[in-house]
């Protein structure tokens, strides 16, 4: 039996806690022990699974595209809980189209939320930490997509190699000060977001989703898609004790798809 991280007394923010792995990261915290704010656009699914965990979670609205709202989402959360320790900044989208195609809107949609809101949550969490002198801990999603650039997918690539660049930054300016920052690099990974992109990558290449979806366990060695779980396993690891000397790191929970 695997052993659970012991985060008894620690605070969580997630963002995008509501479905698919930040769900999965909101559950896998509150089983080891820790308290969970979830933080997300769609405020009734995050009330459900707040509801769901029960007292030790509380859910909140907030675009993190929007300094405003992503602030009074964690001032909301750091009095309800009385303090933060972690954050997991999980909230991501994409969308997909062929490079030459992709609108201004597209890229600015995914900058802003895969990029932008890992930079206002991780500068809001850092602030509080410094300010309270406290040794938090953030873990960034970004994506199999951050390490090698995806077709039909370049700007979402290209914002996640930003939420990389920006982990490893941010990791040397705080490590003087106690604060780890790393990231995790899921792969082909079961969700809502991926049914959208196998029924979207099929109508751009010609084929059914059924092959789409065949070639995601094909082009993975461990031979199955990615659960949620999987990559939340890895955040609760990252924010424990047992990772105490890994920072700046972008963490691959790929099955084996990318290994370096």
């Amino acid at each position: 039996m695997t052993e659970i991280p012991d985060l008894k007394a620690r605070r969580a923010i997630v963002t995008g806690g509501a479905r698919g792995i930040g769900a999965a990261i909101t559950r896998a915290l509150a089983r080891s022990g820790a308290r969970v704010a979830i933080a997300d656009a769609d405020l009734v699914a995050a009330e459900a699974v707040a509801r769901e965990i029960g007292e030790t979670a509380a859910a909140f609205g907030i675009d993190v595209r929007d300094r405003p709202s992503t602030e009074k989402a964690f001032y909301e959360a750091i009095s309800h809980m009385g303090g933060l320790d972690i954050l997991a900044a999980n909230a991501g989208v994409s969308t997909m189209r062929r490079a030459v195609d992709i609108t201004d809107e597209e890229w600015d949609f995914n900058f802003a939320v895969n990029a932008r809101g890992v930079f206002l949550t991780n500068q809001i969490a850092c602030r509080h930490f410094l300010a309270e002198r406290r040794a938090g801990v953030i873990v960034n999603t970004a994506s199999l997509a951050g390490k090698v650039g995806a077709p039909l997918l370049a700007h979402y690539s290209a914002s996640k190699f930003a939420v990389l660049g920006w982990t490893q930054g941010l990791a040397r300016e705080m490590a003087p000060h106690g604060i780890r920052v790393n990231a995790v690099c899921p792969g082909f990974v079961r969700t809502s977001m991926q049914e959208r992109e196998i029924i979207w990558e099929g109508e751009l290449r010609g084929v059914p989703p059924e092959a789409v979806r065949a070639e995601y366990v094909s082009l993975t060695p461990l031979g199955r898609i990615e659960e949620p779980e999987d990559v939340a396993d890895v955040v609760v690891f990252l924010t424990s004790d047992a990772a105490r000397f890994m920072t700046g790191q972008g963490i691959n929970v790929t099955g084996g798809v990318r290994m370096d």
